[in-house]
């Protein structure tokens, strides 16, 4: 695989962040969950089978992941700085027609850009349903458990499975409790503000596929499509590349 060159930019606080590219076309932002960064979309193929139709996909590191700086003072991690951080790669790009898009935390993070006034073509908002968009205050209870307690788990334990996937992504524990801290609400009103047109797609077996279609139904101007597959494996379907490029499209997503 060839390798994407890092590039880097200034949150709104002179935090510096980090992006890749791929691709040439129409712009893409394509933000990654929790725990991945950039080239975890790049490894499994996702970026390239996006960017192939005709997009320059641009794939952002989440302050606390991957190529993005990671402190580890608190005061580095605010409520809703990855919005911030998600206006100040857009500005930085200088990026008026475009198209937005993430998974999990990117796709929380996509709701809270646009809550906060991003205006692009379209937006895609991946494994996340109306109750965690709404409601942020202790979610990533889990992962605070595990972040802080490395190398308690007992082999073969889920917990130690996550601590290797951390570990083998060379993630910072510390950091990463710090972006938990970094959650914001996003009320009925905001989304009904939102006219932005806006996919709202979860997997069948996603826990967030109990209110995802009610998310859909708060936007201003939202649509919801079901996939195969639990949260994990959602995004690795046939079906999820299909709804995006269908909608990219300007075409009706199957129900």
């Amino acid at each position: 695989m060839t390798e994407i060159p890092v590039r880097h930019f200034r949150g709104r606080d002179g935090v510096q962040l980090a992006y890749r590219e791929l691709g040439e076309g129409r712009p893409l932002i394509m933000i990654h969950g929790y725990l991945g960064n950039a080239m975890t979309m790049v490894e499994t193929g996702l970026a390239g089978r996006l960017a192939a139709p005709g997009y320059r996909v641009i794939l952002p590191d989440l302050r606390g992941h991957g190529d993005s700086a990671r402190p580890h003072d608190p005061a580095a991690y605010p409520p809703d700085a990855l919005a911030d951080d998600g206006l100040a790669l857009i500005e930085h790009l200088g990026l008026t027609d475009y198209d937005l898009g993430g998974y999990s935390l990117g796709g929380r993070t996509v709701i809270r850009v646009l809550a906060r006034g991003a205006t692009p073509g379209h937006a895609i908002v991946g494994g996340q349903g109306l109750e965690a968009i709404t409601h942020t205050v202790g979610r990533g209870g889990q992962f605070r458990h595990i972040l802080t307690r490395f190398g308690t788990f007992d082999p073969g334990s889920p917990e130690q499975a996550m601590e290797d996937s951390v570990t083998a992504q060379g993630g910072d524990p510390v950091a990463l409790i710090h972006v938990l801290d970094t959650f914001a609400d996003t009320s009925l009103a905001e989304l009904a503000r939102i006219t932005v047109p806006t996919l709202v797609l979860t997997g069948a077996e996603d826990g967030h596929n109990d209110t995802a279609e009610a998310l859909a139904d708060a936007l201003g101007n939202g649509r919801y499509v079901m996939l195969p597959g639990n949260h994990g494996t959602a995004i690795s379907t046939p079906q999820f590349e299909d709804a995006i490029t269908d909608f990219l499209k300007g075409g009706q997503p199957e129900t």
